[in-house]
């Protein structure tokens, strides 16, 4: 067995990804030992991928009104005891900068599905207001799915990507879980990322909500969808979330039907890198630091911070609903800082969305190990601003260590002259320069 998996293991190694099957086969592995080679190949393939930057973002949650009785949200229409809210645009704007002057350059948009209390004239609206007033650089969405029309307004009004969650690819759970409204259309949602592509949009999010059914049918079905979208249009997901079930008030459903546990969160994690090195793998603030840690370790490459669950969360004292309780609720600065003590590097990046690096691009890019000699450079980049503009608390000098470690680790001789160079212009004043 051990040989088989090491055969798997190599050719995972060189970024040729992995079959369903032979994925199926690495979740079969019971050794422990084992499973501590597939998490160093993992941690290996990532580094060869992205390098040892680790992307960061927040949420930004629009509204908490829903038409849609999930068992697992806390947005539930069923959920009478809810305090709702929608924020207005001005108000979408004061959430955007509250966020920006912390420091974040790349925000996800979420909603609830209620056309009547926030529908597509109003987000599109929000999302060019944004823009407008702040110095928000890229806007990503995870919104419900819409007709192929609608999608390009969406695209048209500048988002990056669009994310939405099949929550669990097994149809008899699905139907369950998701009793009435629009979102219990199955096969509507499975296809939103079809018209997603057909409207605009090169860079799609997908994932499972890991608990809902048995962690190795969603995974493998996960995968298997981001190697249809490779077939159908030369593009991997562009990323892949993990979230698992967490506790919401007003629920009906208390605890998971199928529990994950942190190993096996930690085993998703890696087969997911090795069998999609291309995708950039979510881990939210559903999970604690530690773990959160670990799993970087074992492939993931991107995780929000200082996140809100709800509507109005980051400016407004008042609270509304949340979607679901967070457990790791540190402020950017201090994850940002604990990234930089385990050795890596916290981006800021948003610079692949704006210079055209994205789709089939950038998959193509980063299946030949490209991306991370333009990923260590723009961390290297916007961490600088984030020092300079932002840093507070000691941080500025362990992040200059950092920063200094990336550039002698630039091997390109020109490439390091112009991050120097660059690095300089920002000293200067200058913001917002990338690769």
């Amino acid at each position: 067995m051990f040989e088989e998996v090491r055969e798997l293991l190599e050719k995972a190694r060189g970024l040729n990804g992995l079959e369903v099957e032979e994925a199926a086969g690495l979740f079969n592995v019971k050794d422990r030992s084992t499973w501590e080679f597939i998490f160093e190949v993992a941690a290996d393939v990532k580094d060869k991928v992205y390098g040892k930057r680790v992307v960061l973002f927040a949420p930004l949650y629009l509204s908490n009104y829903c038409t849609n009785n999930c068992l697992y949200c806390g947005f539930r229409a069923g959920n009478k005891d809810s305090e709702r809210k929608a924020l207005s645009v001005k108000e979408s704007v004061k959430e955007a900068k509250c966020l920006e002057n912390k420091g974040y350059k790349r925000l996800l948009l979420v909603s609830g599905e209620d056309k009547e209390r926030f529908d597509l004239k109003k987000l599109t609206e929000v999302i060019r207001a944004i823009y407008d007033e702040t110095g928000i650089r890229i806007l990503h969405i995870n919104a419900p799915p819409m007709d192929v029309e609608c999608l390009k307004e969406i695209k048209g009004s500048g988002i990056g990507v669009y994310q939405i969650f099949q929550e669990t690819y097994h149809r008899a759970t699905y139907a369950k879980m998701h009793p009435s409204g629009r979102k219990s259309d199955y096969l509507y949602r499975l296809s939103v990322m079809d018209r997603a592509i057909e409207a605009g949009f090169s860079d799609v999010g997908i994932g499972p909500l890991l608990g809902l059914y048995d962690y190795r049918f969603d995974m493998l079905s996960a995968i298997s969808h981001s190697k249809y979208l490779y077939r159908e249009y030369g593009t991997h997901a562009h990323t892949l979330s993990l979230p698992r079930l967490r506790p919401a008030r007003g629920i009906p459903l208390k605890s998971p039907p199928y529990p994950v546990s942190d190993e096996e969160l930690k085993r998703i994690t890696a087969v997911c890198r090795l069998a999609l090195p291309s995708v950039g793998i979510v881990i939210s603030t559903r999970e604690d630091k530690d773990l959160r840690s670990a799993l970087i370790k074992t492939g993931a490459s991107q995780i929000s911070a200082g996140s809100s669950t709800e509507p109005g969360g980051y400016s407004d004292g008042r609270h509304s609903e949340k979607q679901f309780d967070i457990i790791d609720d540190r402020p950017l600065e201090e994850v940002m800082t604990s990234i930089i003590k385990e050795g890596l590097m916290p981006s800021l990046c948003t610079s692949c969305y704006r210079a055209g690096r994205t789709g089939e691009v950038f998959t193509e890019k980063t299946l030949k190990g490209e991306m991370g000699n333009l990923c260590l450079p723009n961390a290297i980049l916007t961490l600088k601003e984030y020092l300079l503009d932002h840093a507070r608390n000691g941080m500025k000098q362990r992040g200059n260590e950092v920063i200094k470690e990336g550039v002698q680790g630039i091997k390109d001789e020109g490439l390091r002259g112009k991050v120097l160079k660059r690095l300089e212009d920002i000293e200067n004043g200058k913001r917002d320069i990338f690769f």
